[in-house]
């Protein structure tokens, strides 16, 4: 940590977002009596290795380095500039060369005590039936929408088509690419099913052929409970990375994309309470049903107190719903085969069989 607050070696910078905590009483005694480093443990689902120093900053090293661009140095940049505050405190990112390319090694960011992620605090919400959490969260993604629209456009391959109304944009081309995707990775009796609600979905992702009017600004990227901390002094949002999932990712899109996959994520959640803690169907979708209503109504009520209820285009959000349903499933069959019942569970509470007249 003293590295960070004085000049690096050659080959490496350090760029500072905020000062960085003193991690003694008596910064001239070399951190005599800080607690030593620990990591977060192996009950811990992490795509990198973050380890807690002194109980008051985390350093998140990246394995692999990641080159750059990377969207997180300058999200966390604006986002301290913006004054939004609902995030760990952002200190520093140490960048490095490595094989003649620029990269980012690590970031550094505050601690935050009694922290669980949604996985882990949204289930007990789930099992205990309570929704009031939703509203809080609402205002935190509208309050972080308000920051990032803010967020200067780019040129570079990150910013996709660049910024402002988007216009024709190949959102259904994207949609359907991943409704196919899922399709074909999708095998035995859930593979089945999908294909007899294959017109029903499409369906749902038709309204992506029309035009998209609303703005288009820096999104969070990859927005679910996970990202998503309860500590000790309320909620947090965290990564920046981007959706590691999607080969395109352009930063710059709809508010709509990141509202739909905050809400599909509340649904996985009920199917989480369902199948590791016994919850009964029923009222865990009639939850997730609630919780999103709450979650939606404090979002645009937070963008209407601050004159911008143009940032949502509610009739997007259903079919990137759908969307981010299909990509859950093409994640479960790449990556994680165990998931597959968060999303077939979600749908099949979606379509159920369709009764016919008698």
């Amino acid at each position: 940590m003293t590295a960070l607050e004085s000049d690096p070696p050659p080959g490496f910078a350090v760029r500072r977002f905020r000062q960085l905590p003193t991690l003694s009483h008596n910064p001239g005694d070399l951190y005599t009596g800080v607690p030593a480093e620990r990591d977060f443990g192996a009950h811990v689902d992490q795509t990198n290795y973050s380890v807690v120093v002194s109980e008051k900053v985390v350093v998140k090293w990246f394995t692999p380095p990641m080159p750059l661009p990377h969207p997180t140095p300058e999200i966390l940049a604006h986002l301290v500039e913006s004054g939004f505050n609902d995030t760990a405190p952002p200190y520093a990112a140490v960048t490095g060369m490595l094989d003649g390319r620029e990269c980012l090694l690590a970031l550094v960011t505050g601690y935050l005590p009694e922290a669980r992620d949604g996985w882990e605090w949204c289930v007990d919400e789930a099992v205990s039936g309570t929704t009031s959490f939703a509203a809080d969260l609402g205002r935190l993604t509208a309050d972080l929408h308000l920051a990032l629209s803010a967020f200067p456009p780019h040129d570079d391959p990150l910013s996709g088509a660049g910024a402002g109304h988007s216009g024709v944009t190949d959102a259904a081309a994207r949609a359907a690419t991943a409704l196919a995707e899922a399709l074909e990775l999708t095998d035995g009796e859930d593979g089945r099913w999908l294909v007899t609600r294959v017109e029903r979905l499409r369906r749902e992702l038709a309204p992506l052929t029309n035009p998209i009017t609303t703005p288009r600004i820096r999104i969070h990227g990859d927005l679910h409970v996970g990202q998503i901390l309860k500590w000790r002094d309320g909620y947090a949002v965290i990564d920046f990375d981007g959706n590691p999932t999607v080969a395109d990712r352009q930063t710059h899109q709809p508010p709509a994309r990141d509202v739909a996959q905050l809400t599909t994520s509340l649904e996985h959640v009920a199917q989480v309470a369902i199948k590791r803690r016994d919850a009964p169907p029923g009222p865990a979708a009639a939850w997730a049903a609630g919780a999103r209503a709450a979650l939606l109504i404090a979002y645009k009520a937070r963008l209407r107190e601050r004159d911008r209820p143009d940032l949502l285009d509610e009739t997007l959000i259903r079919p990137f719903e759908v969307e981010q349903e299909c990509r859950e499933l093409i994640y479960a069959a790449r990556h994680l085969p165990r998931w597959r019942y968060a999303p077939m569970g979600v749908l099949r509470i979606w379509y159920p069989e369709e009764k016919t007249a008698a």
